[in-house]
C-alpha cells in the first residue's frame, strides 16, 4: 500500500468533502417537490444524464447549492471532518474545486472544520474541472482525491496520481486507486 505525506495531496470538494448529492436530493424534495430521486440513481456525473429532470430544474438546484451550501443542508461526508483535521495538525489542507465560486465554500469549510484554524484551510476553486491539473502542479501537489473520472484522467495524464473517491456516478474499472471511504484515505496518509 502506498503512503502519502500529508503535504503530497489535495482534495475535491463536493462528492469527496460534502455530500453535494444528499443536499440536492433534499432541495429537490423541498422545493421543486420532486421525491423521486435516489443517491444510487446518480449514474453519471452529469445529472441531467441520469435524472429525469429538466436541465433548467437540475442547474436551478446547483446554482442554490453553489451559492448557499447553508440553506441547502450540505454536509461532510462521514468522517471527512476528523481525517482532514488531522492533517491539519501536520500542515495546511488544500481543496482544489471547480465550482465557480470561492467564498461560499470556504465559508462551509471553517464551519464544519472549526477546530482548523482558517489560514490552513486552503482553497483554489477554477471555476473548471480541466483547470484542475494544473493548479495541482502549481501547488506541487502528487496526488488528489476526487469524485469525476474524467478529472482523474486529466490529472493522470499530467504526471499526477489521482484517487478516486468511489461514488454511485464513478463505477467501472479505473487503473487509478479507488477508496471507499475517509477511513481508507487515513490509512494511506504518515501523519506521524
Amino acid at each position: 500500500m502506498i503512503k502519502i505525506k500529508p503535504h503530497e495531496i489535495a482534495f475535491d470538494i463536493d462528492g469527496v468533502v460534502a455530500d453535494t448529492m444528499s443536499s440536492f436530493i433534499k432541495v429537490a424534495r423541498k422545493e421543486f417537490g420532486i421525491n423521486s430521486i435516489r443517491k444510487e440513481q446518480i449514474t453519471s456525473y452529469w445529472l441531467e444524464k441520469c435524472l429525469n429532470i429538466p436541465e433548467d430544474t437540475v442547474k436551478a438546484i446547483i446554482d442554490r447549492i453553489l451559492e448557499n451550501p447553508f440553506s441547502t443542508g450540505l454536509s461532510p461526508i462521514e468522517g471527512a471532518v476528523e481525517t482532514l483535521e488531522a492533517i491539519a495538525e501536520c500542515c495546511p489542507v488544500y481543496f482544489v474545486t471547480a465550482r465557480p465560486l470561492r467564498e461560499p465554500i470556504v465559508k462551509w469549510l471553517h464551519t464544519v472544520m472549526r477546530t482548523i484554524p482558517p489560514d490552513r484551510i486552503i482553497v483554489e476553486a477554477t471555476g473548471r474541472h480541466d483547470l484542475k491539473p494544473q493548479v495541482l502542479k502549481e501547488l506541487g501537489k502528487r496526488y488528489f482525491v476526487e469524485d469525476h473520472l474524467d478529472t482523474c484522467k486529466a490529472i493522470h495524464s499530467c504526471g499526477l496520481k489521482p484517487i478516486v473517491f468511489d461514488q454511485p456516478w464513478n463505477q467501472g474499472t479505473v487503473p487509478f486507486l479507488r477508496i471507499t471511504d475517509w477511513e481508507n484515505i487515513g490509512n494511506l496518509l504518515e501523519l506521524d
